[in-house]
């Protein structure tokens, strides 16, 4: 079984990791895979490099298997981000568009109502990124932090992206084609996966502690479920606010049900507890509440859906 790691040409922030990465030794020219795609090999990792969108290219892991014959186990897509904090950031996120409606169009890829399982390294990866950028004194400057599950392109494994982002689109610093940040990423993704000889990071392991968080609730850069996972927790998906659209009820009409409210929260907290569960075979999984961030009646109501649905609430001392 082999790794994607996945690239885009038109993307500094994504062609520097890749160019970083392909620098380190062990690299040979991989298989024919597409026209307009060119690969390289090193060990079990492949590096796919192609010139389109990074969110557009559906299926690269049936495809690359129907291809050239290997099982892809897991992908990972390197990128740019654009940040809505004031510091520039690294990031790590899983992907999908749980709360979107078939025929909703997808402003950034994917499939309406799917959530690609998420990469069980995306933990002890946010960890092993810090204590890298760190080192690479590029800390504080930019901010270590998960992402909300968002974008596409779809996949059937576990998979993660990795970003480098800066202020904004009009923002004058190019943070996206930083040398010092793209060695970090390349630095991840080469000691995450054991490239250099060592053991690699994250593989998931149910014989450890075997509770996965499964992020409700908040903001882009879920900070409640952060500080949960910065304690060397596993983590799945992280769905925020906005992925839990949820139409308020009449409340003259008395206290309203979770059958009762309307909105995709319902399919885009069992279309995410599904894909974890996946990527986390005889994983517990527990649905952690950003309290603050719902008002009663929606807290109430996706207390009273997960009891429907067998899904249990974890606390924070309930991961450590």
């Amino acid at each position: 079984m082999v790794v994607l790691v996945v690239a885009t040409t038109i993307d500094p922030a994504s062609i520097g990791p890749a160019t970083a990465l392909l620098s380190m030794p062990g690299w040979t020219p991989g298989p024919s895979f597409q026209e307009d795609m060119t690969t390289f090999v090193n060990g079990e990792v492949r590096l796919i490099q192609h010139g389109k969108s990074i969110v557009v290219e559906d299926n690269l892991d049936a495809r690359w298997e129907q291809a050239i014959g290997e099982i892809v186990n897991e992908v990972i897509f390197l990128s740019r981000h654009t940040a809505v904090t004031n510091r520039p950031a690294l990031t790590v996120h899983p992907i999908g568009i749980p709360h979107l409606r078939e025929g909703d169009v997808p402003p950034q890829g994917g499939k309406p109502g799917l959530a690609a399982p998420p990469s069980p390294r995306m933990g002890p990866w946010l960890l092993l990124l810090k204590k890298i950028a760190e080192s690479h004194n590029l800390v504080p400057e930019f901010e270590v932090t998960l992402e909300a599950t968002h974008h596409g392109p779809v996949t059937n494994v576990p998979t993660m992206f990795l970003e480098i982002g800066k202020f904004t689109l009009c923002s004058t610093e190019d943070y996206w084609g930083r040398q010092d940040a793209a060695q970090v990423m390349a630095l991840l993704v080469w000691e995450g996966l054991g490239m250099g000889g060592g053991a690699d990071v994250g593989n998931w392991n149910k014989k450890n502690n075997n509770k996965v968080l499964l992020g409700l609730g908040g903001g882009h850069y879920v900070p409640r479920h952060m500080d949960i996972v910065l304690k060397d927790v596993w983590v799945g998906h992280l769905i925020s606010g906005y992925s839990l659209p949820m139409e308020e009820p009449d409340q003259s009409k008395g206290k309203a049900g979770a059958s009762s409210i309307g909105g995709t929260w319902k399919e885009s907290i069992k279309a995410s507890y599904e894909a974890t569960k996946t990527a986390f075979p005889g994983g517990e999984i527990l649905a952690h509440l950003d309290q603050k961030s719902f008002k009663g009646w929606q807290k109430n109501a996706i207390i009273e859906f997960l009891g429907e649905q067998n899904i249990k609430i974890g606390k924070p001392k309930d991961f450590c």
